[in-house]
């Protein structure tokens, strides 16, 4: 396939279907590159002509965040507990998994004390037509909406127990 040369695509092969994911990984960047739409593209157009499907509600990304007063402070503990790396663009807030498997590891500031009560934090994308059947189900499932202030870039869930979870989408955002 054109375009692969020296990029190489993460695929997960299981007994329910393929996934592949494209992200660029670079002394100074980790992320979606515009390379990696245009492989994402190619990849989606060969799999409909050979008749596989795209099941856009299987596409999510999470990321765990820990609030922290002094990030410095306590990343260094994570990082050694996890097996991961400081992510080359933005080493003083994120962890990564260098084998890309786990989720990523955001370190927010957060004000001291710290405002929040609840113990996880974690945010996970979804494609922008799926964020409402994701809320919905949350919902469904005991949890309560904290706040929709921020739509439609994310909501604020929490569980029984004030767990807090971001369900994020890129709209809305600059």
């Amino acid at each position: 396939m054109a375009g692969l040369d020296d990029h190489h695509p993460d695929v997960d092969l299981r007994h329910d279907g393929v996934t592949v994911r494209l992200i660029t990984y670079t002394d100074d960047w980790y992320g979606m590159s515009q390379r990696d739409v245009e492989l994402a593209r190619q990849i989606s157009a060969i799999a409909r002509k050979l008749g596989v499907p795209a099941d856009p509600s299987a596409v999510q990304t999470i990321l765990f965040t820990i609030d922290a007063r002094v990030s410095a402070k306590v990343m260094p503990f994570w990082r050694a507990v996890l097996g991961y790396e400081y992510r080359a663009d933005s080493p003083e807030q994120d962890l990564i998994d260098p084998r890309g498997r786990g989720p990523s590891i955001w370190f927010q500031k957060t004000d001291e004390p710290p405002l929040q009560d609840f113990r996880i934090h974690v945010d996970v994308w979804v494609p922008h037509d799926q964020v409402q059947a994701r809320i919905e189900a949350a919902l469904a499932a005991g949890g309560r909406l904290v706040t929709d202030k921020y739509a439609p870039a994310w909501w604020t869930l929490a569980d029984a127990e004030g767990n807090v979870a971001d369900v994020a989408t890129t709209m809305g955002r600059d």
